[in-house]
Parts: structure tokens; C-alpha cells; sequence
């Protein structure tokens, strides 16, 4: 095995990040971007490039993210892309995966599987207003995980627990966040 790369992931450029970030804590400011455009009835469509971080504007990226958002005929829509609580899902396992991925590799870990399969309850009461008691959004998520990696179950255990601790979208849905709704 490469000991410069574990988890497909660069030690030697992991190390120097986490150093340039001890060394200036500035450049662990980040902004991410995104913008959207309404269709029609339940289908609007993403779009993500450019981003803030490490100092400055990337520019690393050559083309445009596109994602679009559908809803089944259940909801009204025609099955023009997965709901965006769908994409929720799809969020968090992908920043579970990568946090678990990472803290891995920094903690001299190799994973030799790794899978997730997440559902979501929603009251649907709660989005069209006709019950003043249901939860808006999903009221739990359930997340498994299967994973094998070189390590004991006690280490496999506290990875996966600081996974979920550090992983920044769980914890922006674990807790509150400001979000606004502006007029332009």
C-alpha cells in the first residue's frame, strides 16, 4: 500500500493543509454558492461553480454543477429529478462518507468498504400547513452505515461517532442555523 496516499486520500497534502491552517485560521473561512431557477410546477434547477475558501475565489472548477429538482407524481411533479429533501439525503450521506473517509485516513485507518442507506419521516401535514402540531421537515433520519476498515470495533466506533460530531451537514441539520429569505 502507498503510505503517501490512504483512502485515495493525499497525506502529504492532507498534512500541509492542516498545517496552513493551524498557521493562519483565516483561511478556514469558507463560502459556498448556489443558484436556482424555477421550470415549471415542481422542477427548478440548481446550479453550483464558484466558491470562497483557503484566501480566495476557486477557480478550480471548469464547468458548472446542474442539478434538478423534481417531485414524483404523488407530489405533483413528473419525476424530473429527485425532491430536494431527497437531495437532503443525498447530503449527508455524502458528508458523513467524506468526514468518515478523511478522519480515517488522518488517523491511520484504511477502509476497505464503505456504504451508507438513509431514510427520512416527513408529515406532509406539516409543509401544507393543515396541521399546526406536525413537524415541518423531516422528524428523524436514519442513517446506516456499512463499513469495513483495518481497525478494532472500539476505534471503528469512536471514528463513526466523530464522523457524525464533525461532519458539517449533519451538524447543520442537528442544529439550529440562521437562514434568510430575502427580496431582491
Amino acid at each position: 500500500m502507498d503510505i503517501q496516499n490512504r483512502n485515495g486520500l493525499d497525506l502529504n497534502q492532507m498534512g500541509q493543509t492542516v498545517a496552513a491552517l493551524k498557521n493562519d485560521p483565516s483561511l478556514a473561512q469558507f463560502e459556498f454558492r448556489a443558484s436556482n431557477q424555477w421550470m415549471n410546477g415542481g422542477e427548478n434547477r440548481s446550479t453550483i461553480r464558484g466558491f470562497y475558501g483557503a484566501g480566495a475565489e476557486d477557480e478550480s472548477r471548469q464547468a458548472d454543477f446542474v442539478f434538478t429538482n423534481g417531485e414524483p407524481p404523488v407530489l405533483l411533479g413528473n419525476n424530473e429529478g429527485a425532491n430536494p429533501v431527497e437531495f437532503l439525503l443525498h447530503a449527508l450521506a455524502g458528508c458523513v462518507t467524506t468526514t468518515t473517509v478523511l478522519h480515517a485516513a488522518a488517523r491511520g485507518i484504511t477502509i476497505r468498504k464503505l456504504s451508507t442507506r438513509l431514510s427520512g419521516n416527513i408529515n406532509l401535514e406539516g409543509l401544507l400547513a393543515l396541521n399546526d402540531e406536525a413537524t415541518v421537515g423531516y422528524e428523524s433520519i436514519r442513517t446506516l452505515m456499512d463499513i469495513e476498515a483495518d481497525c478494532s470495533e472500539e476505534e471503528l466506533n469512536e471514528l463513526l461517532s466523530f464522523a457524525k460530531d464533525h461532519s458539517p451537514v449533519c451538524n447543520t441539520i442537528c442544529r439550529p442555523v440562521q437562514v434568510s429569505l430575502e427580496r431582491v
